[in-house]
């Protein structure tokens, strides 16, 4: 029995996902939705035997514990595709207010790793397909937690319903790439009220080395400025509080 009434889902979020489909267990949401999901459509797991990562990193998430879904973009080259896991970064802190996010998609609850966002382009085929995943911890307990600096809504005390959570968020999700696709400058003045990043002293880890120094800010293109220069890949490590 999933903890997800998935039909109350599906009557919530038809406007922006017109096919909502639940599995009790997957390899990897992604590449489920990869490989057979339909443009418009939204997966969501019990759990993750596979789940993939930034950087290649791997994981899997305990039944029960987490709220693991996929969407498969229609439009995928509407506007600029890297954009789309900061979009999808919004969404989740739509829901959460009380998350912020560290550049580019970590979302992160009293500083620590509330909630992952992968996104992965196909131009393999006809045409081009792009799916996005997130994975919420919901109800992790401390010894369940895959890495020390991690949480989860549980043990941060946030009341949760999993269906009104899934709903919610693909709700959210719906209407922040609708604003994605539109171009609405209103998404990145958003997304940076909501990024811990900014103003911050950072490491930047990336492919030509380590960079140290402070956020400028995030540009148009998503990219993180440190420095007064604009990275579109990396991975983030706050070095001071704000």
């Amino acid at each position: 029995m999933t903890l997800i009434d998935i039909d109350a889902v599906r009557a919530r979020v038809t406007e922006w996902w017109p096919t909502v489909t639940y599995i009790d267990s997957v390899g990897s949401t992604n590449t489920a939705q990869l490989s057979s999901g339909t443009p418009g459509s939204a997966l969501i797991a019990g759990e993750q035997t596979a789940g993939k990562g930034r950087l290649g990193r791997a994981w899997q998430s305990p039944k029960g514990t987490q709220l693991s879904l996929s969407v498969l973009i229609d439009d995928p080259l509407a506007a600029d595709i890297g954009l789309i896991p900061l979009t999808v970064g919004v969404a989740v802190t739509d829901v959460i207010p009380e998350a912020r996010l560290k550049w580019p998609n970590d979302v992160l609850l009293n500083g620590k790793k509330l909630a992952g966002i992968l996104s992965e382009a196909d131009f393999s085929g006809d045409a081009p397909r792009v799916v996005v995943g997130i994975g919420l911890n919901v109800a992790l307990t401390a010894e369940q937690l895959p890495v020390e600096h991690a949480t989860s809504l549980k043990l941060a005390g946030i009341d949760f319903d999993w269906t009104d959570l899934a709903a919610d968020l693909l709700a959210a999700m719906g209407r922040r790439l609708a604003q994605w696709r539109a171009g609405d400058p209103a998404l990145l003045k958003d997304y940076r009220a909501v990024c811990s990043s900014i103003g911050q002293e950072v490491k930047l880890m990336t492919p030509a080395g380590d960079i140290f120094g402070t956020v400028d800010g995030v540009n148009d293109h998503g990219e993180i400025v440190v420095n007064s220069v604009a990275y579109s890949a990396g991975d983030v490590t706050h070095l001071r509080p704000r």
